[in-house]
């Protein structure tokens, strides 16, 4: 399904949109890939909303990328005796391995990794940032705290230690089941919590073995400091900023993400900017100004996908949030200062012989009468290479592999064919001419520019480019048959 925009759309799935209609409508309206969200739902509930994804792929013709969220470590404090206490600033407050319930004076922290890996000075965050507690002293089964912001605190609320590296593995054992069991449905991506350090991408990579990409989510401030060794080892990148924005000083949270966009977009890897980004239509049937300009803002940085969390899982309008998602990138990509900021941050490091046929591409298209850029591809690694180029014209991704069609569903301009397995470079020229014709995307007598890598089905063997004109002429020429 042909998209009148560059930047993709992730809708999560949940409560309110896990219906045969609601996801074909969701999906009509503007999503281009669906997560599942591990932390919610019973196994029976990921593996029927799989189902009627499939289902509604084949309907529509339209390769649909699927993307598991793995639910990671959770720290929780224990349960209190009141439900809740009210915690003032000043006061001294503790946190122990013990199983009592809690009372204004302390409350269970089942997590003994956490005192080991604390100092004095260390801040722990309650309830998303609610509540900030200072280390003053602690053991191994302690910690005694000053709290320096007060509130409510209750059952089971979550904490935050944004200033260590906690001693803890990225995959949990529901993770590892929960991972298993997403690979053997067939889902194109993986998307993995709590990641401080290239050791957790790794490991969930050799889990996975190859049956889904891996994408990695910064939500740590530890990962920030590992992000080359992280984004080196993984496939694509999440810029998780709930919880960044809980472990960091909010102002932080904007050149954060903008550099982590540019380093994705260097390394020709995709990145979805996510969280609370159209969060007043949970409830409201129009999305605020600020969250308007918080989508445009990630577009204009030139995020591969964008994406919704709550408006589409539990919310009161979740096509509508799709199609704000989508009008506002159609308006966005079409304001000139987008082209301008687009281009002007590209990347212009080459450092191989496909680097410079994908540069080359876009460099033909931009001079000449060009409608499209069509590469033939088994890997998806010739699309991303155009992809980090933004070129101007549609990027069409032609493959024999639906993973790949899948996978590709989550990058920028990419816009994906099925086609038969080719042995020759004349076949995928013919093929895509058709398909560029037959899609739309170019009619009678226009040029497009076709590159692939030969031999085939060797991954990053980008070498050859050739503009073709696509008329009949041209293709009984090449395949008289």
């Amino acid at each position: 399904m042909r998209r009148h925009r560059n930047v993709k759309i992730v809708a999560t799935l949940g409560p309110a949109s896990d219906d045969y209609l609601t996801i074909k409508s969701l999906h009509l309206a503007g999503a281009d890939v669906f997560r599942l969200n591990m932390s919610h739902g019973t196994h029976d509930d990921i593996a029927q909303r799989h189902k009627t994804i499939r289902i509604i792929e084949e309907e529509l013709n339209s390769p649909i990328g699927i993307l598991a969220d793995l639910q990671g470590p959770k720290l929780r404090v224990g349960e209190f005796e009141n439900d809740f206490e009210t915690l003032t600033e000043g006061q001294g407050f503790r946190l122990d391995l013990k199983s009592d319930l809690g009372t204004s004076k302390r409350v269970s922290l089942p997590h003994p990794e956490i005192f080991a890996a604390l100092s004095n000075g260390s801040v722990l965050l309650v309830n998303d940032g609610k509540i900030k507690l200072e280390v003053k002293s602690f053991g191994k089964d302690f910690a005694d705290c000053i709290v320096k912001a007060g509130g409510v605190i209750s059952d089971r609320k979550g904490v935050n230690v944004p200033d260590v590296i906690l001693p803890l593995a990225a995959l949990s054992d529901k993770d590892r089941t929960d991972l298993e069991f997403a690979c053997s449905l067939g889902i194109d991506w993986l998307a993995l919590s709590f990641v401080q350090r290239p050791e957790d991408v790794r490991e969930a990579r050799e889990l996975a073995k190859g049956r889904a990409a891996i994408l990695s989510k910064i939500e740590k401030p530890a990962a920030l400091s590992k992000f080359d060794d992280i984004l080196e080892c993984s496939d694509g990148i999440m810029v998780a900023r709930g919880d960044l924005g809980v472990e960091l000083p909010v102002q932080n949270v904007p050149p954060v993400q903008k550099r982590l966009v540019r380093a994705c977009r260097a390394a020709a890897k995709p990145v979805i900017v996510a969280t609370q980004m159209l969060e007043s239509m949970i409830e409201s049937p129009v999305p605020t100004r600020a969250e308007v300009s918080d989508v445009a803002t990630a577009i204009y940085e030139g995020a591969d996908a964008i994406m919704l969390s709550a408006e589409s899982a539990a919310g009161l309008y979740p096509v509508d949030a799709v199609q704000t998602m989508d009008n506002v990138a159609v308006e966005v990509e079409s304001d000139p200062t987008y082209r301008e900021i687009i281009e002007a941050s590209r990347n212009a490091r080459r450092n191989s012989v496909a680097d410079g046929i994908v540069s080359a591409a876009r460099e033909i298209a931009e001079t000449t009468d060009i409608k499209a850029i069509s590469c033939y591809t088994q890997s998806g690694t010739t699309a991303l290479l155009i992809a980090r180029e933004k070129p101007r014209v549609p990027i069409i991704a032609m493959t024999s592999e639906i993973e790949t069609a899948r996978r590709l569903s989550l990058t920028w301009g990419t816009n994906t064919l099925m086609s038969g397995a080719k042995q020759r470079f004349k076949e995928a020229v013919v093929s895509a001419v058709r398909g560029a014709l037959s899609e739309g995307y170019a009619v009678e007598n226009d040029q497009i520019v076709i590159t692939a890598g030969v031999p085939f089905n060797i991954p990053g063997t980008t070498n050859i480019l050739r503009v073709a004109p696509c008329n009949e002429r041209m293709i009984y020429a090449m395949d008289p048959e």
